[in-house]
């Protein structure tokens, strides 16, 4: 087995820290989403019946975030620990540490992947839903304009001309 020297977990510390700034930031994005929707809500509760199912899943979501977040967090914490344990050259120690910090890194990378599938199945099903009312709205204004096209009364033939139009409003016998 190849020995662990400092700069193996040392070289996780800017990595980690990336992830745990993503991790960080989509985070309060979707907050910041759940509380636009959650007023948006409050506000007509019958305006949107898809709001509270957007909520929960963001929600959901909000729980895997905060689940990466630790995983990410202790993975740190064990690659210290593994640079502590190095550093007193308890190396059987620091080997078993540095492994349990890159499987936590691990999971968390998993999670990761779960919430980007929910978010991927979350938008798609937004975006069919806004395809369907476009399409309904294609719908509803073309039975406007056929039946404006019904209602209009026929004009006389230019050929005809004014002896058209006066036909038209002579009496007939």
């Amino acid at each position: 087995m190849i020995k662990l020297t400092l700069t193996t977990p040392s070289l996780l510390f800017s990595a980690i820290s990336l992830i745990l700034l993503a991790y960080t930031n989509r985070f309060l994005s979707y907050a910041s989403v759940v509380r636009q929707l959650k007023d948006r809500y409050d506000a007509d509760p019958n305006n949107d019946p898809t709001t509270l199912a957007q909520i929960d899943n963001l929600v959901t979501r909000l729980k895997l975030i905060r689940a990466m977040q630790i995983f990410g967090a202790g993975s740190l914490l064990f690659s210290t620990a593994a640079m502590f344990f190095i550093y007193m050259e308890w190396t059987f120690l620091a080997d078993i540490i540095f492994g349990t910090g890159m499987v936590l890194l691990a999971i968390s990378l998993c999670v990761c992947i779960w919430e980007i599938q929910i978010s991927v199945e979350a938008l798609s099903l937004r975006l069919t839903s806004l395809k369907e009312a476009k399409e309904s709205k294609k719908e509803k204004n073309a039975k406007k304009i056929f039946k404006k096209k019904r209602r209009r009364k026929p004009r006389p033939n230019k050929a005809e001309g004014k002896e058209g139009q006066a036909k038209a409003k002579e009496p007939q016998a």
